[in-house]
């Protein structure tokens, strides 16, 4: 039986050599390769800085940790998206607070984000504090035990899902406004661009335009290293803060320490971690980094095919881009109008073949977050949820692929 997969990643004889390379090199942790990965993901994205880690979640984790996150704090961003954004707030032992979604890009809705600030945040000692901090201490919620004060808001997380940007110029405002560090989860978002105002001049996505945005390099994403993430920033303190920590709080790092002519004895400044990303996975992120705007031209030639053949197919409704936004199409997302047919509709995509995923996971559904958010308290991501399904989407993918996934649709639809 044919098989589609959801994805391959496409990774070539370039990524193996540069691999091997690394390999035969003898230096294999966190070296030369590093650096040149992280010079050339800045130049990509037109960031001043780029710190290379071991994922995205480490970097959400240093990103909130460096913009002022501390325990007892709440965070503002979305349930609607893998779970680690929401963990990683909690590994600050903070505490998210979920608004919901845009229901036409599934994104932090701007008009939601302007009455949470305004009804749900009252004004003390020149901070935001959030009204109801009791109800976010259930399970296993940081703020457990914590004495007051609970429930400053420090930091706004800002997801871009899917790739697809999400408003920043009304998000940033209202940010602007109240004074709120802004960190974007751009996990998805590698190659994506955004206009101010829309369609004039477009910008990539991590360029910042919030204080740090961060990246990911899981299998599933545009780009790969097996695993790992990025820190952009346009701070030199902030960076300088992000390369102490993904290394136990060392000043001086292996790289300068092995090129100096002389015996340098480092020192541990601050308690840090082990977020530090290998040379061997740095130079397939080269590699990938060149493989970058072929990859993001494919993708969107097949969400114009996805666009085309699905436009008269009855049930569904098809992902939109807003004028603002050039999305990379890291994943085709379909709504269906019923969604007491999304396991079946994939079950039988399944049956042919063809690999599925459910629409995007809401965080606050899932044991660690349910406790404070019961069901039905953010219907747009509850909905997008549980009515959207993933489609196959590579740059590997040949059209006929897509017709037969096509095909299949019209069927199962009827």
């Amino acid at each position: 039986m044919r098989q589609i997969p959801l994805i391959i990643p496409w990774l070539g004889e370039e990524e193996v050599q540069a691999a091997q390379k690394a390999i035969l090199s003898g230096w294999v942790t966190q070296g030369p390769q590093v650096k040149a990965f992280e010079d050339a993901f800045a130049a990509y994205t037109g960031a001043a800085h780029a710190c290379a880690v071991s994922s995205c979640t480490t970097a959400l984790h240093l990103a909130l940790l460096t913009v002022g996150v501390k325990p007892g704090d709440v965070v503002i961003t979305v349930s609607h998206s893998f779970i680690a954004t929401a963990n990683s707030i909690r590994h600050c032992q903070a505490e998210p607070v979920f608004i919901d979604v845009d229901p036409a890009t599934f994104n932090l809705d701007p008009a939601e984000l302007s009455r949470c600030l305004a009804e749900d945040f009252e004004v003390r000692d020149n901070n935001l504090w959030y009204r109801d901090v009791a109800k976010l201490i259930t399970g296993d919620s940081p703020l457990r035990g914590r004495t007051a004060p609970l429930g400053r808001l420090a930091a706004l997380l800002i997801v871009h899902q899917v790739g697809l940007p999400a408003d920043l110029e009304r998000l940033l405002t209202l940010a602007q406004q109240y004074r709120i560090p802004v960190v974007e989860d751009a996990a998805c978002a590698i190659g994506s661009e955004i206009s101010f105002p829309d369609g004039a001049g477009w910008e990539k996505i991590g360029r910042p335009h919030g204080d740090v945005a961060c990246f990911s390099f899981h299998p599933r994403k545009i780009i790969t290293t097996g695993d790992g993430g990025m820190l952009t920033t346009d701070s030199p303190q902030y960076d300088q803060v992000f390369r102490l920590l993904r290394h136990h709080g060392m000043d001086i790092p292996d790289l300068l320490r092995h090129q100096a002519g002389e015996v340098i004895f480092e020192k541990y400044r601050l308690t840090g971690f082990n977020y530090r990303m290998t040379d061997i996975q740095a130079a397939i992120g080269i590699e990938q980094v060149r493989r970058l705007p072929e990859i993001i031209r494919r993708r969107r030639t097949l969400a114009h095919f996805y666009h085309q053949d699905l436009a008269s197919v009855r049930g569904i409704n098809l992902p939109v881009e807003p004028p603002y936004a050039r999305t990379n199409w890291q994943s085709y997302i379909i709504y269906l109008e019923d969604p007491t047919r999304q396991k079946a509709i994939m079950e039988g995509l399944l049956k042919k073949g063809i690999s599925s995923r459910r629409g995007i996971m809401c965080a606050h559904r899932e044991e660690p977050y349910c406790g404070s958010w019961p069901a039905g308290s953010l219907p747009n991501s509850e909905a997008a949820q549980d009515r959207g399904i993933i489609l196959p989407m590579h740059p590997l993918m040949p059209e006929n692929d897509i017709e037969y996934v096509v095909s299949a649709l019209r069927i199962l639809m009827v």
